[in-house]
């Protein structure tokens, strides 16, 4: 899974999401592909119609030379990189942790029935602003400049 949470201000906050399903194939990528990732940026871009500031975690395909390159031919893209180990500062780190909460009592016997309840989440999520807030304030972060 992958998700992006943006807010804009004068705006509602939006997530945008993308899930990959792993069938165990031989050959087949067990991750999000550096391509996946700018696909979900682009498509927030295209949703919010803004340049966007991106803060980032350091996961190997987050910060590997083929996303710098990517990154770097899109001119409205900024991106931040947090510290080594903070998922405090990273707003989807308390949407993951909603969303698998939600879960902890689901039982589910095929993985189409677990990626439907999670697609169902992410989905009511969407329309739940405050909540999409609440996950970036508890980073603690703001969007001021320091004086």
């Amino acid at each position: 899974m992958a998700g992006l949470i943006a807010m804009r201000p004068g705006s509602r906050t939006r997530l945008a999401h993308r899930l990959r399903r792993h069938t165990g194939r031989k050959g087949e990528r067990r991750s999000m592909s550096e391509q996946d990732y700018i696909s979900l940026i682009d498509g927030m871009h295209h949703l919010v119609r803004a340049p966007i500031v991106l803060v980032w975690d350091r996961l190997n395909t987050h910060v590997s030379r083929v996303m710098r390159e990517l990154v770097a031919a899109r001119e409205w893209l900024t991106v931040f990189i947090l510290p080594s180990y903070a998922p405090e500062l990273n707003a989807v780190e308390f949407l993951w942790a909603h969303v698998k909460r939600s879960l902890a009592n689901v039982a589910s016997t095929a993985l189409d029935q677990l990626e439907a309840a999670v697609r169902n989440r992410l989905k009511k999520l969407q329309y739940r602003p405050h909540t999409l807030d609440g996950f970036l304030a508890g980073t603690g972060l703001t969007l001021n400049h320091p004086p």
